[in-house]
């Protein structure tokens, strides 16, 4: 359960609102059981104001670091492109038969790359296995070819594409580290207890029951909109905001028909 509303912003919205707005409604019916001392209300609006300050710093941080990571997802997509581009044109230096089944390798690679960026929860493991298995084929495919006696190293051509596969390879292993690389779970929780203290504070500040019916509703909205945004931005594969594999679409295409 805690894993679904982690990675769908819907889900976090929708419950973050209801458990935010029972907080402001706890808030107003502690008020009704004890009201507040009108010598204390200006060092209690002194708390809130202090406890909703800092709750706006951490909401401000957690989106920081989404923004990172996201940013962070893009870079790697785009240093995929690069990767697999440069060793597209590095097989050139490859006999011919090498050379024609790097790059039709590489065609296939791309593919997968780009369902990486796209496909849902359920396909990522069987693309994951595809991954492992075209890349195995690719470091083959540029290695030397074992001969009796033994071939000798490879010269300086190979060794570059041997070093431009290797790129490739790595290129994955960072960008599969990025999309795991998320908030923690704990992080949000914490915020989500403040943001609930905030508007228990809220509900028992309000004066009258017509200031409780205008603004019972206007924090929960906002900060429940705040968390949303923020777990989108953070959760690859759910929600509106995502990495599109644009310049790897363009890689392929620039491939021409397979």
């Amino acid at each position: 359960m805690l894993h679904f509303v982690a990675t769908h912003p819907s889900a976090v919205l929708v419950l973050s609102f209801l458990a935010l707005w029972a907080a402001t409604a706890i808030g107003a019916a502690l008020k009704k059981r004890r009201p507040l001392d009108e010598d204390l209300r200006q060092d209690f609006n002194l708390i809130l104001a202090a406890t909703l300050t800092l709750l706006g710093l951490l909401i401000g941080f957690s989106f920081s670091m989404a923004s990172t990571r996201y940013d962070q997802r893009k870079t790697y997509e785009e240093a995929e492109a690069n990767a697999i581009g440069t060793e597209y044109l590095r097989a050139d230096l490859l006999p011919a038969d090498a050379a024609a089944r790097v790059r039709a390798l590489l065609k296939q690679y791309t593919e997968l790359r780009v369902r990486f960026y796209t496909a849902n929860e359920a396909d990522v493991a069987r693309i994951d296995a595809d991954t492992a298995r075209l890349q195995k084929e690719l470091w083959a495919a540029v290695l030397p070819v074992p001969q009796a006696p033994p071939a000798p190293p490879p010269g300086a051509l190979e060794a570059l594409v041997v070093a431009g596969m290797n790129d490739v390879l790595n290129a994955q292993g960072y960008t599969q580290a990025a999309w795991w690389n998320r908030i923690p779970t704990s992080a949000g929780l914490l915020m989500v207890l403040i943001a609930f203290t905030c508007n228990v504070l809220l509900g028992y500040s309000l004066r009258s029951a017509s200031e409780r019916s205008k603004l019972l509703l206007v924090l929960p909205i906002v900060v429940a909109i705040a968390f949303a945004l923020i777990n989108d931005i953070d959760t690859p594969r759910h929600g509106l905001i995502r990495v599109v594999p644009q310049n790897l679409n363009a890689l392929l295409a620039s491939f021409g028909p397979r």
